[in-house]
């Protein structure tokens, strides 16, 4: 009897035994399965990322295309607007000039004065003897008026400091303030044509050239670029000399600033 049941112990034991080698081949095999199968979820993860990867790359190619359109577009605005801000600033400089402008005039450069044809003479007050003493004073007032008409800014700048060094308070003194003051602006020397017209305009506030000469301060300041002290003597003008023509041409030039700030 015992003998029997040792015999089928060893039976059930050499079939486990047996079983066992399959089971191992079983999770084996799953083990593989899932495997291949995370493999091949990754590579569609993959596949979709690349698919998104070129998807956006076709659209910043678009977006470059569309900013580069943009640029373009943008710099012929900007140029656009510059040809009728020059054109507008020659019209202005013709008419400070006492000239009219042409229908179709062609733009001009920003710094160039209009001299006109003719510079009127000041008003001479007093007796015989300072009137005539003012004739050798004109011829050389002439002179450095002559060179500014011509163009000769450089040889006008040079006429009227010597013409001031030896007539600083003379009768043309106020006018040749101005004008030395045009032909450094005519070169776009800027800070020293504000020193000429601030020295005018502090000098002979009520003279005929003062309202030409504030106005030009204004100017030579937005120049160098300080646009915000530009604004503030170009209304002054206004304030000032209410209804001048140096008054309106003020207003003008304001609004041109105010809209070369909003350009990009």
């Amino acid at each position: 009897m015992r003998t029997g049941i040792k015999t089928m112990m060893l039976v059930v034991a050499a079939a486990l035994v047996a079983a066992a080698p399959a089971q191992a081949q079983r999770q084996s095999l799953a083990d593989r399965v899932g495997a291949l199968e995370a493999q091949a979820n990754n590579s569609q993860a993959n596949t979709d990322l690349l698919n998104q990867l070129q998807q956006l790359r076709t659209q910043v190619q678009a977006l470059q295309g569309s900013i580069e359109q943009l640029q373009h577009e943008n710099e012929q605005l900007k140029q656009r607007s510059r040809d009728q801000y020059l054109d507008l600033d020659g019209r202005l400089n013709r008419i400070e000039g006492g000239e009219q402008a042409a229908p179709d005039a062609q733009p001009a450069a920003p710094a160039k004065p209009a001299a006109a044809a003719v510079e009127k003479a000041p008003t001479v007050r007093g007796d015989a003897g300072a009137v005539a003493a003012a004739g050798d004073e004109r011829a050389a007032y002439n002179l450095a008026f002559d060179a500014l008409k011509n163009g000769n800014y450089d040889d006008s700048a040079r006429l009227f400091q010597s013409f001031l060094e030896q007539y600083p308070n003379g009768v043309y003194t106020p006018n040749a303030l101005y004008w030395l003051g045009e032909s450094y602006y005519a070169t776009r020397n800027f800070q020293m044509a504000e020193s000429q017209f601030r020295d005018l305009v502090a000098r002979y506030p009520t003279h005929d050239k003062a309202a030409g000469g504030l106005l030009k301060l204004g100017l030579s300041q937005y120049g160098q670029g300080d646009a915000s002290q530009a604004e503030q003597t170009l209304e002054q003008v206004a304030t000032k000399f209410p209804g001048s023509d140096a008054a309106r041409t003020a207003q003008d030039r304001l609004q041109s600033i105010r809209f070369g700030q909003q350009l990009p």
